[in-house]
């Protein structure tokens, strides 16, 4: 039996056998384009070649990619777990034809791969192809037939024409398309799943179990235009994808994906863990929290080690959402501590020779999933505490619905995702009112929408060629020559005529530049580009493939194609180059100081600032910062060379020069060696570093370092904002200022004033205890034991007591419970106070005769909720804290229902 390893291998040797290059796999974050917020499928990484951005390096390329589908067209989250096959992270063996072969060879060798080096039985095998559509007047695909019938032993009623949707591949509404052909493999009578449909028959796209798909053979052949007419590509392309994951589960004879190699050492790590067992049972909710858990570990890992944190917006989101998800199924298996982080290294270990970075950044995945399982951990409890006031509550309704206000309160104070609370809902036959939530959730997506708003010039082109830009200038000068070969607006791309709308938006092609185009957390370029008659002013510079777009709005004139132009940089915007050489210091400063773990999570260079993004699990100490500040501070003085020069990749990587983690480079790389005098010395150099940014050429012309402010940025990652040169003198100068004025206004010498601030603070917290008191004092006088014995309600001889007393602090609301307990002889007590806005307790007393019928800390346990809180105590005593005051009576109404119903 091949394991997953022998598989995937095959597959890639396979392909390079053939005249394939194996190309890495992307990052599950895509490299560049905003468009996606994971990497989906193996063609994601080759898109710019396909919409004609860019050349391709390779006439073949192989490799197996790592895909994540868990949000948008493209969603199986509520499926994973619940069936054999759904999964949120997915590897996807793909062969790709850039102008080179077509449709026969992928045929051939698609069929030799599975029958002989697979050796999976050709009787199993179905192939389809597009049958053509009406709607577009699309033709059927009558070469892929006839060339499978030709070049396999198919019979031909083995070969099946389908229609738009099962075989004609599109990579959006417009853009690149054209027909595919299907592999798919008959699993067996017994494997359908719809036996019990009346007049149910097998086949292939019947929407049973028993055909699957194996392999996806796209041939890119034409362009959707706007108006959905197709035109022909200038090259006919191949893009293939088969799911690892089910070449596992054929080649491995197991019924479900879950039962093979690639999740089985989870599944068995995550069985020692809890002590419970899997059976391979579909239903079972052991099981389906076992299969849910090993699906979610994977994705979590991927993301994780490809830069993507836990966080409340975009991706960082939906990792959140999957950590939780698993957390709560873990509750399924009786954990209640963090436990997914634990089995992580069977992940990095199973996975890590295929995929090197997983074992490379190990210890910092665990960290940032162990410290997100023990934050979620501090809330989900006392959550699930109120989806069950929420569901009990739903259950009496006519609609069995959960309010949406519930839904979102367990979003906002308790971070439950909505997809969780409604899986929840779903095992109680509940139903959640997500109209309500979505609306409370309004303000937020508004937020998010705005800030993914940008004018796209680039969006909507397709089957575009655009010229190269030779942009070497961009290293020597601010100012050069260049001749304008076109431009771009939002109607597309423009190669003849004359430009001359002041209002609009456009990017600028010139055949030259010496403009930085924003990449490498570098800010792009701004500046002017004048000609005969005409001036342009650019308002930021951009790349498409290898084109460089100069975006912003013509001032005045007329340019026209073939214009000779003059380009002037601004030079208060390419004092970037002071802070991304800065960033390099500083990243060396910190593995200095912390060691060699410090691994750059992203950064922003701009004119007036830099902010460095960095892994490690906390805070840095006062100590540390001077030490890493003193570091780079020292490299500055010692006006080290900054060299640069470009080597080949490999080179590159024995010189011991770092990369940052997802980028994406070529065969060639340039490489930033400070300490170096010269390209002959670069073994000198103290800092090396792959990078594609403008720098100074001498470390003394940073001008200085200091951070402003060290903060998290998400779990394992924190991150430095620092300024340096004209910014910093501007700051420091700033904070000179407002000592002169502390000195006058506290009558000190500068260097007494932190000892008289903190007397001030001192005296000021003494006064305000002073003043709390007296007003507790005064509170207190309000309510007495004997007032609230005569509101009491009574329950036979019982005396039931659910009240709001005044702030009078929580000594005192203590006392007057057990005042309560030693006068009434038999009763139940229940206060709540609002201490602020946004702070309530609540306090539960019970006499000793009643402690077998209702317990003081369970009454506290189902109400904290309510108030969005938590707590808990003793039988006689207990306190809960919560953040919404306005529900108080809600909680005092829900205590009296409590109370009457332990009580009879």
């Amino acid at each position: 039996m091949l394991s997953s390893r022998e598989i995937r291998g095959s597959f890639i040797e396979f392909f390079k056998q053939h005249g394939h290059t194996f190309v890495p796999s992307w990052p599950v974050v895509p490299i560049g384009d905003e468009t996606l917020l994971f990497t989906n499928a193996g063609m994601n990484q080759f898109k710019d070649i396909f919409l004609g951005h860019s050349q391709p390096q390779w006439k073949r390329a192989a490799n197996s990619q790592k895909c994540i589908r868990v949000s948008g067209k493209h969603n199986d989250l509520e499926e994973v777990g619940l069936d054999t096959y759904h999964h949120t992270f997915f590897e996807m063996l793909g062969n790709w034809s850039f102008g080179d072969y077509f449709k026969a060879e992928s045929i051939e060798w698609a069929w030799k791969l599975l029958t002989e080096v697979y050796g999976i039985d050709s009787n199993r095998l179905w192939a389809t192809v597009f049958g053509g559509d009406k709607q577009d007047k699309s033709t059927p695909d009558s070469e892929a037939a006839e060339l499978w019938a030709k070049l396999t032993p198919l019979p031909k009623e083995k070969i099946l024409a389908c229609g738009r949707k099962d075989n004609f591949w599109e990579m959006g509404n417009t853009g690149p398309c054209g027909p595919c052909s299907e592999i798919h493999i008959d699993l067996g009578p017994d494997r359908c799943d719809m036996k019990h449909i009346p007049g149910h028959i097998c086949k292939v796209n019947g929407g049973c179990s028993r055909f699957m798909e194996l392999w996806n053979l796209v041939f890119i052949q034409f362009n959707r235009k706007t108006d959905g007419t197709l035109e022909r590509l200038r090259a006919n392309y191949v893009d293939t994808g088969a799911g690892l994951e089910r070449f596992c589960s054929v080649l491995q004879k197991k019924t479900s994906n879950y039962d093979t190699d690639l999740f089985m050492p989870i599944i068995s790590a995550a069985q020692d863990l809890t002590g419970k067992k899997y059976t391979s049972q579909l239903g079972n909710k052991t099981d389906n929290a076992f299969r849910v858990i090993a699906d979610h570990i994977r994705t979590l890992t991927f993301a994780i080690t490809d830069g993507v944190s836990p966080s409340n917006d975009g991706r960082g989101y939906v990792i959140r959402r999957l950590l939780r998800r698993a957390a709560r199924f873990g509750r399924t298996l009786g954990v209640h501590e963090p436990f997914m982080y634990k089995l992580m290294p069977v992940v990095a270990s199973e996975m890590g020779d295929a995929f090197p970075e997983l074992k490379g950044r190990a210890e910092f995945v665990g960290q940032v999933i162990q410290s997100e399982e023990t934050s979620f951990g501090r809330t989900l409890d006392r959550g699930l505490e109120l989806f069950s006031v929420a569901a009990d509550k739903a259950e009496k309704t006519t609609g069995k619905i959960i309010s949406g206000d519930d839904a979102f309160q367990l979003y906002d104070t308790f971070g439950f995702p909505l997809d969780l609370t409604e899986l929840m809902a779903r095992e109680r036959g509940l139903k959640v009112d997500t109209d309500v939530f979505m609306k409370l959730m309004d303000q937020q997506r508004e937020r998010a929408r705005a800030a993914q708003k940008s004018v796209s010039l680039t969006a909507g082109l397709s089957n575009v060629q655009l010229p190269a830009t030779d942009d070497a200038a961009k290293y020597e000068t601010l100012v050069c020559r260049a001749k304008v070969v076109g431009w771009v607006t939002q109607e597309g791309f423009v190669q003849e005529g004359s430009f001359e709308d002041t209002n609009k938006i456009a990017a600028v092609i010139l055949d030259k530049t010496c403009f930085y185009a924003e990449s490498g957390g570098q800010t792009g370029d701004i500046g002017h580009i004048t000609g005969d008659g005409w001036e342009f002013i650019v308002e930021n510079t951009e790349k498409a493939g290898n084109c460089v777009l100069h975006k912003g709005r013509l001032h005045t004139g007329c340019l026209n194609i073939g214009d000779m132009a003059e380009l002037s940089v601004s030079k208060d915007r390419r004092a970037s180059m002071k802070n991304h050489t800065a960033t390099h210091l500083l990243q060396w400063a910190l593995q200095k100081t912390l060691g060699d773990s410090v691994k750059q999570q992203g950064s922003s260079v701009c004119p007036d600032y830099l902010r460095f993004d960095f892994t490690w699990p906390k805070a840095l100490t006062k100590e540390q910062l001077t030490q890493v500040q003193k570091l780079v501070n020292e490299k500055i003085a010692a006006a080290e060379t900054v060299t640069h020069v470009t080597l080949p990749i490999e080179q590159a990587k024995k010189l011991g020069a770092m990369a940052l983690f997802g980028e994406k480079y070529g065969d060639t790389v340039r490489v930033i060696a400070a300490g170096a005098s010269d390209k002959d010395h670069l073994n000198d150099a103290f800092s090396k570093e792959f990078c594609g940014g403008t720098h100074v050429s001498n470390t003394s012309e940073i001008g200085g370092f200091a951070v402003l402010k060290e903060e998290s940025v998400s779990a394992g990652v924190r991150r430095i904002t620092g300024l340096t040169g004209p910014k910093l003198i501007e700051h420091l100068l700033g904070r000179s200022d407002i000592v002169d004025e502390l000195v006058g206004a506290l009558k000190v010498p500068a260097d007494q004033i932190t000892i008289r601030v903190n007397k001030i603070l001192e005296d000021n917290k003494s006064l305000a205890k002073q003043l709390k008191s007296g007003a507790t004092a005064a509170a207190a006088a309000q309510v007495s034991a004997d007032d609230l014995l005569a509101k009491s309600q009574k329950i036979g001889a019982i005396a039931v007591i659910a009240e709001q007393i005044p702030p009078v602090g929580q000594d005192q609301a203590r006392g007057l419970i057990d005042s309560l307990r030693a006068k009434a002889g038999s009763v139940v007590v229940v206060l709540a106070m609002a201490e602020s806005d946004d702070k309530v307790m609540l306090f539960a007393g019970v006499t000793d005769d009643l402690i077998k019928k209702v317990s003081s800390g369970d009454i506290v346990k189902s109400i904290a909720p309510i108030v969005g809180g938590g707590g808990g105590g003793r039988p006689q005593f207990a306190q809960a804290g919560g953040k919404d005051p306005s529900k108080i009576a809600d909680a005092l109404d829900a205590a009296k229902k409590f109370i009457s119903g332990k009580l009879g």
